[in-house]
């Protein structure tokens, strides 16, 4: 459950009265959105050497390199999206039209790029 305040005098990070805004939240409107399936790739190998330390290069596999969400909610705007279109999905990276899987029932989009968590160091800086 969240509470919040809705102070539109804030957007883009300052207020007329000086206050610094520190965060943004972006959601999607669950009785608006549209579900679409999102594939979440990530780096293949754990290790920098994949197999340097056992011999083995699948002992580094990372497990999570794919992390399918089968049911994401998203802007209706997505499904205008063409392949070859790049979509920026706020706070999770770059994404496109699944080529081969992708169908106007049941749109695919894989992050081909991820985006920097400045959250997840802030949360190591402050021993979270």
């Amino acid at each position: 459950e969240v509470h919040c305040t809705y102070d539109p005098e804030s957007r883009g990070g300052q207020s007329l009265d000086g206050r610094r805004v520190r965060g943004t939240s972006h959601w999607v409107s669950a009785a608006e959105g549209v579900s679409v399936e999102v594939r979440l790739y990530d780096k293949l190998f754990l290790a920098e050497e994949p197999g340097k330390e056992t011999g083995n290069f699948l002992d580094d596999l990372n497990p999570e390199s794919l992390v399918v969400v089968e049911d994401a909610k998203a802007e209706p705007e997505v499904l205008k999206a063409k392949v070859g279109d790049y979509l920026q999905f706020i706070r999770n990276g770059y994404f496109c039209v699944d080529s081969k899987d992708s169908t106007a029932g049941k749109p695919i989009y894989n992050r081909t790029v991820t985006l920097r968590d400045t959250w997840a160091r802030m949360k190591k800086k402050m021993g979270i």
